[in-house]
């Protein structure tokens, strides 16, 4: 007799649950927080820039959404001090980009 059987004849009117490890996006596999990632626009020498923060999950996830969003766009970008940068306003494009993923995501600014 197994565990299972065990926990049957001690609990019989128990009805056991799927348990999800984490919850993920249904793209890459990214890990989905409950707290907003926040979208913010800043001017750097003159430039204006798109800062996304507030990712909780790992640092891995957070560089592969930095690149595709920077394919998707076309723009350049970085991953620092996790935040992602990317060149140029594109706050609603991110922000609806991320939402289709699934994401929270808080605009900060005007």
């Amino acid at each position: 007799m197994d565990l299972q059987d065990q926990l049957k004849n001690l609990f019989p009117d128990h009805v056991s649950e799927d348990i999800s490890e984490e919850k993920t996006s249904k793209d890459k596999g990214l890990w989905l927080q409950d707290d907003p990632i926040l979208c913010k626009y800043e001017k750097r020498k003159g430039k204006p820039i798109t800062i996304l923060e507030g990712y909780t999950g790992a640092d891995e996830d957070f560089k592969k959404l930095a690149k595709e969003l920077k394919q998707k766009l076309s723009v350049g970008g970085s991953f620092k001090d996790d935040k992602i940068i990317i060149q140029g306003d594109y706050r609603d494009k991110i922000m609806q980009i991320l939402l289709d993923k699934g994401f929270n995501v808080k605009r900060v600014g005007g």
